[in-house]
């Protein structure tokens, strides 16, 4: 990359970090497209590896205190893990703009029942039937686009868990993915040393976006929370559609 792409990629890694440290989700939404659009959706997946497992473990670690009962969580991020080594071949193999395109349809959707139904959640003994097969699939897509929100984010926000529960379940969630990840990208020629190098270099612009976005989730309402994380959804919706009819 030039060394003005450089520039603009890091500015977008503070960005994405101001998203993550505010909700815990929104750095891959900021950083994987502008690197698509730079390079292709396999560089911008890989560089973002590294500062995703770093960014990740800090979030599990500050937040371990405050995670939902039972094994909720662990489950979700067992689950991930598995989708993400099918994703991860799925990745070097085949393209999925179909399947994508549907989903951004149907977070669309979903965003609009939320905005005439703002108080509704699901279930919670609905919720633990379904995160398994939600980890799951989001996973997949983690493996294969490098964004599971289609699916992870809209699913947790469908269940309505504190800010310090979501960020612990997200932050294990692409923790536990990003491990399975490198050694099947590498396996399959996706990582290499010049993009674990850019990877590297991206910790600290991200990190410097953590440390601003924490600052500012302090002040956060759970209603002013909950319309942040649609509004996420919204700009990632969009943003696969214009992938899939525009390029």
């Amino acid at each position: 990359m030039t060394t003005e792409h450089l520039v603009f990629v890091c500015v977008t890694f503070v960005i994405g970090g101001i998203f993550k440290g505010a909700t815990g989700v929104g750095a891959p939404l900021v950083a994987i497209p502008v690197m698509a659009i730079l390079v292709d959706v396999p560089f911008a997946v890989a560089v973002f590896l590294v500062p995703n497992i770093v960014s990740n473990a800090w979030q599990t670690w500050r937040f371990r205190k405050t995670k939902p009962s039972g094994r909720f969580s662990w489950k979700f991020a067992g689950a991930g893990m598995v989708g993400a080594g099918v994703g991860t071949f799925v990745l070097a193999k085949f393209s999925g703009a179909a399947l994508i395109t549907s989903v951004a349809v149907l977070i669309l959707f979903y965003i609009a029942f939320r905005l005439r139904n703002p108080s509704w959640s699901l279930n919670w003994d609905l919720a633990n039937t379904l995160v398994i097969p939600v980890g799951g699939v989001g996973g997949f897509f983690q493996g294969s686009t490098g964004l599971s929100a289609p699916v992870s984010v809209t699913y947790m926000s469908a269940v309505g868990l504190r800010r310090e529960e979501f960020i612990f379940t997200m932050s294990l969630y692409f923790f536990a993915m990003t491990l399975v990840q490198i050694p099947v990208q590498v396996f399959f020629g996706v990582m290499d040393i010049e993009r674990f190098g850019y990877g590297i270099a991206a910790v600290a612009p991200l990190s410097v976006g953590l440390m601003i976005g924490g600052f500012l989730g302090k002040t956060i309402s759970k209603s002013t929370f909950d319309k942040m994380l649609l509004g996420l959804l919204g700009c990632l919706s969009l943003r696969l559609l214009a992938t899939s009819f525009i390029g």
